[in-house]
């Protein structure tokens, strides 16, 4: 060890193990409302999203021509321009506060040919027959809030974000949800969540719809999903999630995880991540028989600009550990381009970032991984909501590399732009297939006002 380095450690700080007394906050956010129009906000962004997919091995998908006839296609190519108008008021003030938010969504398709685009698919809009909709638009948000002390009642369609419905924002545009939540931060520490929705705005679609699963049959809907959950820092270098979720007539869902500190990162930082779901099936079971538990473990390793993180993941359950469909809600490790969650999965993922920072260009950064997947077996699967039984000894892998810049300073503070190369390569009957993905998204956010 140089000499140098012995000073820094002298100097270093680790993560605070002390513990977080439960304590009421002594300040309202109510009471410092502005007023309806006082506190009002204008605000959006513009986000450009490109991605570029070439089949490594058989062909992946199809597309139409206009006379009807369809075609299979080792590529497919997905650039569309989305933009958000976000009108929010303030809080009106008094001992009871409402506002109101209304966010208009639009996507216009740079690219329009339909074996291009290979639809439908989740990435651009098109019609039934693949023909693409080159410009639409809807309201991706609209609610109304009312708001005591430090809790707040949404009702509308709104963005949530949480391990067991969560909007995903990985497009042109984001997914929202219909619904009514509460949420409540009267201590410290400990903050909680509760809520019912009813329908969700997918990514790339007018309309909204019912909620179903990502991996289950696709017929198999559910007319409510109600959530409850808190968050509780017990030490000031641990931070832990409790929520459940009832699917009706799916799945009942329970999640536990926590994220824990140690050290400190201008010499050695270790921070240890654990997600843990439990998912059973519930009342008519849809989907059949589901008993699944399915957790993630992993150990991040920093010294200053460097972190270098190790993943395990497993799935024990005959079927996929499942999530609702256009949501975010897998807080799991290795939820990569694949989401290594197959029947009876185990995959393990090491990934190096590089945060440029620490050489002197803040906000450029550089990540590089590689993760494999083994052991998936759905032979043993007795139930008809999942295509697994096929299944059997099925493995993967996947690597990727990406970079990323957000300007720091200037008329142009925090825009962004992210260019990844991602490679998956898969056994025959696993589901996500042999693919090299390459994308490019720009996002651009404004304030009007």
């Amino acid at each position: 060890m140089s000499l140098t380095g012995l000073t820094v450690m002298a100097h270093a700080e680790s993560a605070s193990q002390d513990v977080v007394p439960v304590t009421v906050k002594t300040t309202s956010a109510q009471s410092q409302a502005k007023g309806f129009i006082d506190g009002q906000s204008l605000s959006g962004s513009t986000r450009n999203w490109y991605a570029h997919e070439r089949a490594a091995r058989a062909a992946l998908w199809k597309y139409r021509k206009s006379d009807g006839t369809t075609h299979d296609t080792h590529s497919r190519n997905n650039w569309v321009q989305g933009t958000i108008l976000n009108y929010t008021s303030g809080f009106t003030e008094g001992t009871v506060g409402f506002s109101t938010e209304v966010a208009a969504y639009n996507a216009i398709a740079l690219e329009r040919g339909r074996a291009a685009v290979a639809g439908p698919n989740n990435r651009t809009l098109t019609h039934s027959d693949g023909d693409v909709i080159g410009q639409w638009s809807k309201l991706g948000l609209a609610n109304v809030k009312a708001r005591i002390s430090n809790t707040t009642l949404t009702a509308g369609r709104q963005s949530i974000d949480t391990p067991v419905i969560a909007y995903i924002g990985n497009r042109a545009l984001p997914s929202s949800f219909e619904g009514v939540s509460l949420h409540s931060e009267e201590f410290d520490n400990l903050s909680f969540d509760a809520g019912t929705f009813d329908r969700v705005s997918t990514r790339t679609e007018q309309g909204t719809s019912k909620f179903r699963s990502e991996y289950g049959s696709s017929a198999q809907e559910a007319d409510h999903v109600n959530i409850a959950g808190l968050n509780y820092q017990p030490l000031k270098s641990l931070k832990t999630s409790v929520y459940v979720s009832n699917v009706e007539d799916l799945w009942n869902q329970y999640y536990f995880g926590a994220t824990h500190s140690l050290g400190d990162n201008a010499v050695l930082g270790l921070t240890t991540g654990l997600n843990y779901y439990k998912t059973k099936d519930e009342g008519k079971s849809k989907l059949g028989d589901i008993d699944n538990d399915t957790y993630s473990l992993s150990f991040g390793l920093t010294h200053q600009a460097h972190t270098l993180t190790f993943s395990y993941q497993q799935v024990d359950g005959n079927e996929y550990f499942d999530y609702l469909h256009d949501t975010n809600a897998i807080f799991l490790a290795n939820s990569l381009l694949s989401d290594f969650n197959g029947p009876n999965e185990k995959s393990l993922q090491i990934n190096y970032a590089l945060n440029m920072a620490q050489f002197g260009v803040p906000g450029l950064k550089f990540s590089l991984y590689n993760a494999r997947g083994w052991g998936i077996d759905g032979t043993h699967y007795r139930g008809n909501g999942y295509d697994v039984r096929n299944m059997n000894g099925e493995n993967h892998y996947e690597w990727g590399f990406g970079t990323s810049y957000a300007v720091q300073s200037g008329a142009l503070k925090d825009t962004s732009i992210r260019a990844t190369y991602t490679a998956h390569r898969a056994s025959k009957n696993q589901a996500d297939g042999s693919l090299d993905e390459f994308r490019v998204v720009t996002t651009i956010p404004f304030n009007i006002l």
